[in-house]
């Protein structure tokens, strides 16, 4: 350290403004640059960076331990709170709560979690919070665990076709500091911008088909190039004051239902939720609700309920790759299984509607589906006393509307909990899976990476965890171009085209057929897909674009073992 700078921080030290009245919130906000250009990640497209031509189309990080250095050496610990970033999705930022107004010298952080949170359990945290696996969508499940980083995208291979890329820094010897020397004053509430430069994250990265992945296990020396690399990524760009919103959010009305409270059981192990404030569970709204799903005067022609697509032997989806709606047109997408909605951020294959009640109203009155006219369908249902006495039952009065039939059918829907699958009862340590279940298992929680002696079917990336859906949405190389836009049609980004929502595997045996659009027949079928059938579309999902061109390779037998797995996910609650 200079003579001029160790001058600098004791002027800075001795030079204290009077301290403010009370402790100030400092807002962290992070932004991707690559050198001082910064990064788009809405439409992300090659670009130079380093020894690569790449695009970034994940940037997500866990942000813990953040403590601000006084001049005497001495910290402003902020423990217990936690970040959890996901850049491309907008979560830029988090907020820090509690720090001591004064003048610090700089911060740090850690890039992960402490041991001791990294193997608690994750079920504990309630909705909403950065380590609830439902925010961050990190956490390994049985693998162990969280991932600290996440960096995802595709490439040019030298070979000049793209290749997908999947660095994940996890597992305790990788927690990183970052020491961010900074001289600032806090004296109110503040917003701290952070750069992360990429081409230094990925300094001395050269991507390849055999270097191109990390799960960050022992001995992995790209993981250890990123641990290296990670503290030096960061750095301070601007502080501001914060400042004051314009507008505040209404929190969610509680509204007090008239029927009998039903309380909701979380299965063990499962991510904490948040059920709808303004509609609670009733033991009254969940009957009419169930009452509803097979009430056929919801459709135009008074023969097609709910349950005529949504078959609950069958896991509530239907037999078919397109069902027939009341007017006898097949619709445009495959039926949904329905259970574990609860779970679901949106709904639809393409997220479209945020709400149950969004998606049932528009089955109802979708002309493919069954196209009904909502002031006839409340005329008729109006004129049935008894179905008028269980709407007061439930709400509190006799009057009939579209919203409320959305209201009562979400009850019913958020009712359908699937977690007690014969998988679910082995990890219990009630039954035992047969040797060929579990080698599927094995097959479907292992990393592609055969650099590495790693061969498996890489499921777990998209279907790990308790939930079997990360609930995200992909290409997943169905078609090298794809004729349904997919969540294109809701976000207008083209690089969403032909991206869907993963579906959970839970019941999986049952939903046939498979994929937005019921192409595939049978469990075998999408194995083979995802094992030599992929079309390379351009925006194919980077951890399937790492896989060579000729696929996984997996034998026949392995084939085998992994649809014996899947079948162990079957709930006998649901056939």
């Amino acid at each position: 350290m200079t003579t001029s700078t160790l001058r600098l921080l004791a002027a800075f030290a001795l030079g204290l403004s009077p301290a403010a009245s009370r402790a100030a919130e400092v807002t962290l906000a992070f932004r991707p640059v690559v050198g001082a250009a910064p990064v788009a990640l809405a439409a992300p497209a090659l670009a130079k960076v380093g020894a690569n031509e790449l695009s970034l189309t994940r940037v997500s990080a866990l942000i813990s331990s953040v403590a601000f250095v006084r001049p005497d050496g001495s910290f402003a610990q902020l423990e217990g709170q936690f970040g959890a970033l996901a850049l491309d999705e907008g979560r830029d930022r988090f907020t820090l709560r509690g720090v001591p107004p004064g003048r610090y010298l700089g911060l740090q952080f850690l890039a992960g979690v402490r041991p001791e949170v990294n193997h608690a359990d994750p079920g504990q945290w309630p909705a909403g919070h950065a380590l609830n696996p439902l925010v961050n969508a990190l956490h390994w499940s049985w693998q162990g665990g969280y991932i600290f980083l996440a960096l995802e995208g595709r490439y040019r291979r030298a070979d000049g076709e793209l290749g997908g890329w999947s660095l994940h820094v996890a597992n305790d010897p990788r927690l990183t500091l970052v020491e961010l020397p900074y001289l600032l004053e806090i004296t109110g509430d503040t917003t701290l911008t952070l750069e992360i430069d990429l081409a230094r994250v990925l300094a001395h990265v050269a991507l390849a088909p055999d270097h191109d992945s990390t799960h960050s296990r022992p001995g992995d020396k790209l993981a250890d190039q990123l641990v290296e690399n990670i503290p030096v990524s960061f750095r301070v760009a601007e502080i501001a004051p914060t400042p004051a919103a314009n507008v505040v959010s209404p929190a969610e009305k509680k509204t007090a239902a008239p029927g009998t409270p039903l309380a909701f059981t979380l299965p063990p192990g499962f991510p904490q939720i948040s059920l709808p404030a303004d509609n609670p569970l009733t033991v009254e709204g969940v009957a009419l609700g169930r009452r509803l799903f097979t009430e056929v005067r919801l459709s135009r022609t008074g023969v097609q309920s709910c349950a005529t697509c949504h078959q609950p032997a069958r896991a509530f989806s239907d037999s078919v790759p397109l069902s027939l709606g009341a007017d006898g047109k097949p619709g445009a997408r495959n039926a949904m299984p329905l259970f574990n909605l609860a779970w679901s951020g949106a709904y639809a294959w393409d997220g479209g509607k945020p709400h149950i009640r969004d998606q049932v109203v528009a089955a109802m009155t979708n002309d493919l589906e069954m196209h009904a006219d909502p002031v006839r369908v409340v005329s008729a249902l109006s004129a049935d006393a008894a179905l008028g006495d269980a709407f007061r039952a439930a709400f509190g009065s006799r009057e009939i509307t579209v919203a409320l039939i959305g209201l009562a059918l979400e009850q019913y829907l958020l009712t359908l909990v699937s977690a007690d699958s014969k998988f679910d009862r082995a990890m219990r340590g009630e039954t035992p899976l047969t040797e060929d279940e579990k080698q599927g298992f094995a097959i479907f929680s292992t990393e592609y990476d055969p650099a590495r002696g790693q061969r498996g079917a890489d499921c777990f990336h998209c279907h790990g965890g308790v939930l079997f859906s990360d609930y995200a949405y992909k290409n997943t190389g169905l078609d090298l171009v794809s004729a349904d836009p997919g969540r294109a049609g809701v976000t207008g980004n083209a690089a969403d085209r032909g991206k869907f929502k993963t579906p959970s595997l839970r019941n999986v045996a049952l939903t046939a057929p498979y994929m937005h659009d019921g192409r595939f027949v049978t469990l075998a079928e999408v194995v083979a897909h995802y094992d030599h059938g992929v079309e390379r579309a351009e925006n194919l999902d980077p951890n399937i674009a790492k896989h060579p061109d000729a696929g996984l390779q997996l034998t026949d037998a392995e084939q085998r073992q992994l649809v014996a797995f899947l079948r162990t996910l079957s709930d006998p609650c649901f056939k």
